[in-house]
């Protein structure tokens, strides 16, 4: 863009010599990408030393057969259509070189491992605050309640760099709720819908249970009187689908929470599963709704 700027005579020849740039650089270079991948199996196998010059060599080489058939902006010499191949594709393949050192696996694990960490806390007070409140009106029930919240913490101590069974997710988030009606009683309503729960899926750890606690947070805690949490898991071809919704109370709370818990797990979405996998939040119909659409993995058998 630099040098079509200098070159343009007035502003009105900036467009149009800019697409006509684009236009002589795209080609070749999509068809330099397009090349490496489809070599790409010959090219991991070099060596370091070697690695580099063959790459360079295929984009010279595309340069060299692209020139004469697709022309070059007028004035410019051979050498220089050259230079600006080959610049083009150094370019991007820098870029991607840099996107996967970002996402390398020791970063990726470092980072899931931080957010983890952010949720255990928040889950680990709720939990006794609900097992402080029948302490002393039904000491049975909160001994209950602390082995199954230890057996949760055995869950959550757990290194979280795979994923793990959809099953695993909604016991995990059955125990929660068991937790939280100690503290709310008929106030708290489950409505699951697993009728098409696709029964060997993976999902990322601790998918489930925050979004079940910003539910019970923000749309039964609020509110005097009895509330609903929808929750549905399905499969719709090579997807996993969950949504999980609950009423919205016109008292005001806080939105921190809410949204620390929805940025951390579309961070998590993000990476394990790239671009296939996102979440969407719906207000309508008087319900908060949170839908999550993941591609379908399985358990190897």
């Amino acid at each position: 863009m630099a040098t079509v700027v200098l070159h343009s005579r007035a502003g009105a020849e900036i467009v149009p010599a800019g697409v006509a740039w684009a236009g002589w650089l795209e080609l070749p270079l999509f068809i330099t990408i397009l090349l490496l991948y489809v070599i790409q199996p010959v090219l991991v196998r070099l060596a370091p030393g070697r690695f580099w010059p063959a790459v360079m060599a295929v984009i010279a080489l595309v340069a060299v057969f692209a020139y004469p058939p697709f022309g070059a902006p007028s004035g410019v010499a051979f050498w220089r259509w050259m230079g600006w191949s080959i610049l083009a594709s150094c370019a991007v393949m820098g870029y991607f070189d840099y996107r996967g050192r970002l996402y390398s696996p020791a970063l990726t694990e470092a980072r899931l491992h931080a957010l983890t960490a952010r949720i255990r806390p928040h889950f680990l007070f709720n939990s006794l605050n609900a097992v402080l409140g029948v302490m002393r009106e039904d000491p049975r029930r909160a001994e209950v309640a602390l082995e199954e919240l230890a057996d949760m913490f055995r869950v959550l101590m757990k290194e979280h760099k795979e994923l793990v069974a959809l099953d695993s997710e909604i016991s995990l988030c059955e125990r929660y709720l068991d937790l939280e009606r100690l503290r709310l009683g008929e106030r708290l309503v489950v409505n699951w819908d697993l009728s098409c729960k696709p029964a060997q899926a993976l999902v990322p750890p601790l998918l489930l249970q925050p979004l079940l606690e910003n539910a019970v947070y923000h749309g039964i805690e609020p509110s005097q009187q009895p509330g609903d949490i929808a929750v549905r898991v399905a499969r719709r071809s090579s997807e996993v689908l969950i949504e999980v919704s609950n009423p919205i109370v016109d008292t005001p709370r806080a939105q921190k929470g809410n949204q620390i818990a929805q940025a951390n797990i579309r961070e998590r979405l993000a990476l394990f599963f790239d671009l296939e996998a996102d979440m969407r939040i719906d207000r309508s119909g008087g319900r908060y709704s949170v839908r999550i659409r993941l591609p379908y993995r399985r358990l190897n058998t």
